[in-house]
């Protein structure tokens, strides 16, 4: 696979400019700034009170919103959006919620419009060193089998492509903080795997050059159409 970044791929995936676009499970907003700086006029939803806090204390960088909500119930009108977007959050949404989230998208999106799905395979050495704190095997593969019957809640498949994002980390207190930013519960987890997290983190992560280290983490993209 070849090495891309995140944010590369979904710019020129997309092309952002001039789009309404809704960011699902949009954290501390940091996407919802970088499409809105690419000229998109961007919802941010979050459910997150801590996520949300972060979003918020922020200045805005053009005429974005960020609010609270979830992906299964969208705070937005039918046919209200050019794209919407599921940033490393599908598998993120309650198992049985999922579906309904993708029929969210479906309605919110005007026709014609794109849902763009971006989900880390459950593999690769970033997965291996989170592992232990959470395991996110069974909802990866519930988003994954969510997205291929995508047909029945009104959305058509148009693509689907993979590469390698290199997941880049000053160090192991940044890493673990990483982790439980976006889910509180992993906390406690840290706290009672520090030494074998630790022990992970060395063995998987590799030194960069110019400082820091990285993560080689296996991604999937798939790109919906509201026909």
């Amino acid at each position: 696979m070849d090495r891309r970044q995140n944010i590369e791929v979904l710019v020129e995936t997309v092309a952002p400019a001039g789009k309404r676009v809704i960011d699902v499970g949009c954290g501390d907003g940091h996407l919802v700034r970088l499409l809105t700086g690419h000229g998109a006029h961007v919802l941010g939803v979050e459910c997150s009170p801590r996520q949300l806090a972060k979003a918020w204390a922020l200045p805005p960088v053009g005429d974005e919103r960020i609010v609270e909500g979830v992906g299964e119930a969208l705070p937005a009108p039918d046919g209200d959006a050019d794209l919407v977007v599921f940033f490393k959050s599908l598998h993120h949404v309650p198992r049985p919620a999922i579906p309904q989230a993708l029929a969210e998208a479906a309605r919110v999106l005007r026709r014609g419009g794109q849902v763009y799905i971006c989900e880390p395979l459950p593999e690769g050495r970033f997965f291996e060193a989170v592992r232990p704190v959470d395991d996110e095997t069974e909802v990866r593969a519930a988003a994954l089998a969510a997205i291929a019957d995508c047909s029945r809640w009104g959305l058509a498949p148009q693509r689907e492509f993979r590469y390698l994002h290199a997941v880049v980390m000053e160090s192991y207190e940044a890493f673990r903080d990483r982790i439980i930013s976006a889910n509180s519960e992993r906390e406690a987890r840290f706290a009672e795997l520090d030494a074998e997290m630790r022990t992970l983190f060395d063995a998987k992560a590799e030194p960069c050059a110019e400082g820091g280290y990285r993560f080689d983490q296996p991604m999937r993209v798939n790109l919906l159409r509201k026909p």
